[in-house]
């Protein structure tokens, strides 16, 4: 039962793409409607929104992707585009400067920017077409122009007293601002991508061999030398208020390279969702999945109080093992299975009570004692920092260093699907055009992802140098009786996690389609700490749409929730595509920040 819906939901049998930007989407669908396959349609959506969407994501920055190829029917890989700290990131070294925390902007946060090479590997492993083909619409869109939307205009507004006082490569790249919908040209980096495109060409003829060099042009080449060459010599102001150099190195880059790996997975009523390992926070969705399963989910009304409560209840649960559990594998010895176990979710699944809990309490997987940070001193302001995809009901919004102006961080996400059984869902982040000064040379600023370490020893999640930060980048993909079935994800920090998991309650239980799954008012909570600079928290805290009935929101302050009301279409950006067993491709977008947008046939 679906009813009205913002837009339609997209059903075609030829290949479809959803992403968090139209103009990335159109870039997608032109590679499809050309003879590419769901891959190099990804790889094209992604760079397009790199260009379109330079406060969401850029060159600099990061992605995760989960794919299922034709190929292997069933099977599901994941390629890990999170690049490591620097070999000088050391938990002595911040400590020595001063410093408590990870800044959440500047060039001390930098770790190596992984997106280039994870779509590289893509391309590469999985695409048909040749490097320049893929970039064609990127580069178009950086030199003839595009139209500034999405908060971007916002965006640059409130950077630009940072930008003229102390980001003079950033002033010369983006001001004067445009006005919103004016039109935005990004030249630097679109000659970046023809300088990588040339020597890439210059040096093989093979489709393969071009994407092999052009790897080793953007980690061992120009690319890699003026990032090194910058961070030596640049001090640029970040949120603790004080001028640092960076620590990324040309060395750090080459020493990189992107991996694949195996999904973690979870079933549930018939479904298998997959997960990057827990170097993401993508296993939290799976451990509410896990919780929720003991629950009759079916007899819950999707906009009642016991369905809103129990599901808040669990990602209280979840989110708090996160906090305790999750880091990089290759660095700690993450109890996963455990923790995904039926035994320990029946376990954890006992502590949900009637009344809100506002306790952070991680388990105790395998019988092993959890440990949690310490609790930060609090920030009078959060400059720089955030990832929240949502209008703010409460408090300050985020603010940069020197200007007091309000700014936020953002992520993308695309899914594409085609004729053939493919999918793909991936999180482009990082990079963000007020997350660090630009780099002049390239046209493009570096990642701050480093923030989400601890500085604090004997943590999964502690700094280390060549250790990957516990990313919030979460897409996902899913399999339906073995068969893949979706691709979906929302931008948000750490609601990714349960923007997603409300999507997915939805079109499960409530078999509403992924439109109308998308348009259901959404809701989380901000109980735990938060994964950005100040990494602060707000216990009990629910943000809530207020397209809920009136008497929802006041049964779960009854039961002790911190309901905030939020806008009625501000939580969530999500996308969708999905796979039929009778082959109808299908597929949706949100209509929340006036920007996503779907296409197929």
């Amino acid at each position: 039962m679906n009813g009205f819906t913002t837009r339609p939901e997209l059903r075609g049998t030829f290949g479809m793409v959803s992403s968090t930007h139209w103009l990335a989407t159109a870039a997608g669908m032109s590679v499809l409607e050309r003879g590419g396959n769901a891959f190099d349609a990804a790889v094209a959506t992604g760079f397009a929104l790199q260009v379109v969407a330079p406060n969401q994501n850029g060159p600099g920055g990061e992605v995760p992707i989960l794919l299922h190829t034709a190929a292997e029917p069933g099977a599901v890989s994941v390629i890990c585009g999170q690049g490591p700290a620097p070999a000088a990131a050391t938990i002595e070294r911040f400590r020595d400067l001063g410093l408590a925390l990870v800044p959440g902007i500047g060039l001390l946060a930098a770790c190596v920017p992984g997106a280039f090479d994870a779509w590289m590997l893509l391309l590469r492993d999985h695409g048909t077409l040749r490097l320049r083909d893929v970039l064609e619409h990127a580069i178009g869109y950086a030199e003839r122009g595009f139209a500034a939307a999405g908060g971007l205009s916002e965006a640059i507004a409130a950077a630009d007293p940072l930008f003229r006082s102390e980001w003079p490569g950033s002033a010369e790249l983006w001001l004067p601002g445009p006005r919103p919908g004016g039109l935005v040209r990004s030249e630097r980096m679109a000659a970046t991508y023809r300088r990588v495109i040339a020597e890439a060409e210059a040096r093989a003829s093979g489709r393969e061999e071009q994407i092999e060099a052009a790897r080793d042009v953007w980690y061992r080449g120009f690319v890699a030398e003026a990032i090194g060459d910058f961070t030596a010599a640049t001090e640029a102001l970040d949120s603790s208020g004080e001028r640092h150099r960076g620590l990324l190195t040309a060395d750090d880059m080459a020493a990189w390279s992107a991996t694949v790996e195996p999904p973690v997975r979870l079933d549930y009523r018939g479904w298998t969702v997959c997960k990057t390992d827990t170097w993401g926070q993508g296993p939290v969705f799976l451990q509410q999945l896990a919780l929720l399963d003991g629950f009759d989910v079916d007899g819950l009304p999707r906009e009642g109080p016991d369905f809103v409560h129990t599901v808040v209840e669990c990602a209280k649960l979840a989110f708090a093992d996160r906090e305790a559990w999750y880091g990089d594998p290759a660095r700690f010895d993450v109890p996963i299975g455990a923790l995904l176990s039926e035994r320990y979710a029946a376990e954890r699944r006992a502590l949900v009570g009637d009344e809100a809990s506002f306790e952070l309490r991680p388990g105790r997987p395998d019988g092993r004692e959890p440990r949690l940070p310490a609790t930060p001193e609090p920030v009078a302001s959060a400059p720089g920092t955030g990832e929240p995809t949502r209008v703010p009901v409460t408090g300050e919004p985020t603010r940069l260093p020197a200007t007091g102006e309000p700014v936020r961080g953002d992520t993308c996400h695309l899914a594409t699907a085609d004729r053939h059984g493919n999918l793909v869902s991936a999180m482009p982040s990082g990079g963000w055009l007020y997350g660090s000064p630009a780099i002049p040379e390239l046209g493009f600023c570096l990642t701050t992802r480093a923030q989400m370490f601890w500085l604090e020893e004997g943590l999964p999640a502690s700094l280390a140098p060549g250790a990957r930060p516990r990313t919030t980048l979460s897409p996902a993909l899913a399999l339906r009786d073995g068969e893949p079935a979706l691709a979906f994800g929302s931008p948000g920090g750490d609601q990714q996690d349960q923007w997603a998991l409300a999507f997915f309650l939805t079109h499960v239980h409530e078999d509403r389609g992924l439109q109308a799954a998308i348009d259901a008012p959404m809701f989380d909570t901000l109980h735990f700490p938060s994964s950005f600079w100040p990494r602060g928290s707000e216990p009990g805290r629910v943000e809530m749409e207020e397209r809920f009935p009136g008497e929802t929101i006041a049964e779960l302050r009854r039961r002790g929730h911190d309901v905030a009301v939020a806008e009625p279409w501000s939580l969530g950006r999500m996308s969708a595509v999905g796979t039929e067993p009778d082959g109808v491709l299908t597929a949706a977008a949100d209509a929340r920040g006036g920007v996503c947008y779907a296409a197929g046939r």
